[in-house]
């Protein structure tokens, strides 16, 4: 290639990077005086891309004051908002999941004296998905199968009432008022949920504190109570942390009638066609009933949720189409 080609290419690409490095700091001087990228979906649901998140002067866990005072205390605190105000596919879901949600498990905290605040401490168990972890946990509130049955649930090859939202829940009260008592505080009582209370009880004696907050613990559960309360303090100002989710974008609770189960039912299948809806409804509103029949020797009585009317109705028109 003659030189003055060489020269020409040259400049020119020397030119072009001149203009990239500038459009560059262009763009992040505009991203950085709006507060960030922000990305749209539709004509509603947003996220506003930033860097650190903005951080409370005061936070309470059940109505326990966090000493953030201590910088260990506010350092693990916004870590775990900068993680989950950053993870946006997640905390969108949290935000549509807990309007279905929070609606039935906030009557049952009130009514067995736990503090509203551990209905997060379900979400982030299980992103409210009954899902089974890899040691066996399973349902919203993460049971194990021998917790599961000293706390009340029926586990067997057709019912386990560890998905079973209600029953689960009023189990996992059981478990957090005991706790509450061994602790004498409720940042403790959350603390055992996920380390357990021998545990828990042990590290206390061991490092002489019965502060959450001053104690040594393994990496899961040091970060347990910090990301409970992120995930409170974005759900309970989504727009300060730049999620911007209508009401109508949120899932809504299922409307349902009950029916009493007495006998065996020999085809869930069937019983679903009986009332009007599919296998599938039926399975996603009770996913406590865990085969595709109940034998029932012992002739109890279950309550089975059957989507409501207009439910049934829109399935009918699905059907028929």
């Amino acid at each position: 290639m003659p030189k003055m080609k060489i020269r020409f290419v040259a400049v020119a690409g020397l030119l072009l990077l001149i203009i990239a490095v500038g459009c560059f700091y262009a763009f992040s001087s505009s991203s950085a005086s709006s507060g960030g990228l922000e990305c749209m979906y539709g004509d509603s649901l947003s996220v506003r891309l930033s860097g650190s998140p903005a951080f409370p002067k005061e936070v309470a866990f059940a109505g326990e004051q966090m000493p953030l005072r201590f910088f260990d205390v506010r350092e693990s605190l916004e870590r775990e908002l900068i993680v989950n105000a950053n993870f946006h596919s997640n905390t969108l879901q949290y935000l549509k999941r807990s309007h279905r949600y929070f609606p039935v498990i906030e009557p049952l905290l009130a009514e067995n004296g736990i503090p509203d605040d551990f209905k997060y401490l379900s979400l982030i168990e299980s992103d409210f998905l009954n899902r089974v972890s890899p040691k066996g946990a399973s349902g919203f509130w993460q049971f194990m199968k021998d917790a599961a049955i000293e706390y009340g649930l029926e586990i067997n090859a057709e019912v386990d009432e560890r998905y079973h939202l209600e029953k689960s829940t009023v189990a996992a009260c059981k478990y957090l008022n005991e706790a509450y008592k061994l602790f004498g505080n409720w940042t403790m009582a959350a603390a055992s949920y996920n380390m357990g209370k021998a545990g828990l009880s042990k590290q206390a004696k061991q490092q002489q504190s019965d502060s959450y907050y001053d104690l040594l613990l393994n990496e899961e559960t040091m970060r347990y109570l910090y990301r409970i309360t992120a995930v409170k303090l974005i759900l309970e100002n989504p727009e300060v942390y730049g999620f911007h989710v209508p009401e109508e974008e949120k899932y809504q609770p299922v409307p349902f009638t009950e029916a009493e189960v007495k006998t065996a039912i020999g085809d869930w299948a069937q019983f679903a066609a009986e009332h009007n809806t599919n296998y599938k409804i039926l399975k996603l509103l009770n996913p406590w009933l865990r085969d595709n029949k109940l034998v029932n020797a012992a002739r109890k009585t279950y309550i089975v949720k059957i989507p409501a009317a207009e439910i049934r109705q829109s399935l009918t028109a699905d059907n028929c189409q």
